[in-house]
């Protein structure tokens, strides 16, 4: 628990990845906070990030520096990383051979939603994978 100069309540920044999913994000403020995660922008930032920026900060995926840069902050990093993972799942489920991010295959390894192919040239999607996957696709028409 952290205090807040403005007011006598503790609050406590717990982060869940339902919340994130829910905020209902679109493809542009995804897209936003995949340049802003890319790296430092020198001088102007894009027209994408302009115009997502109001709607980001509000949300917390992302903050001003000091020096007037944008950086994500760690809900923006676990977002972009949920919707990495699910991407990778669903390659894996169309292409067993597709290539993930180090840290997406350690973590969908893990959970048990991929298993290494015998031959170690890529991935099977288990069942516990399909199940999370047809949950997302439900969930999200």
């Amino acid at each position: 628990m952290r205090r807040v100069p403005w007011g006598p309540t503790p609050v406590l920044a717990v982060f869940s990845e339902e919340a994130a999913m829910n905020d209902g994000l679109t493809r542009d403020e995804f897209d936003a906070l995949g340049q802003i995660g890319s790296g430092p922008q020198h001088g102007r930032v894009s027209a994408c990030v302009a115009r997502n920026t109001k709607r980001l900060i509000g949300l917390k995926y992302i903050s001003h520096e000091r020096n007037g840069t944008l950086v994500l902050t760690d809900k923006g990093k676990q977002t972009l990383f949920i919707r990495s993972c699910i991407d990778g799942l669903r390659a894996v489920a169309n292409d067993p051979g597709a290539k993930l991010a180090a840290d997406v295959a350690m973590f969908l390894g893990k959970k048990g939603h991929i298993s290494v192919r015998a031959g170690g040239d890529g991935f099977d999607i288990t069942e516990k994978g399909r199940e999370s996957l047809a949950d997302i696709d439900s969930s999200t028409a």
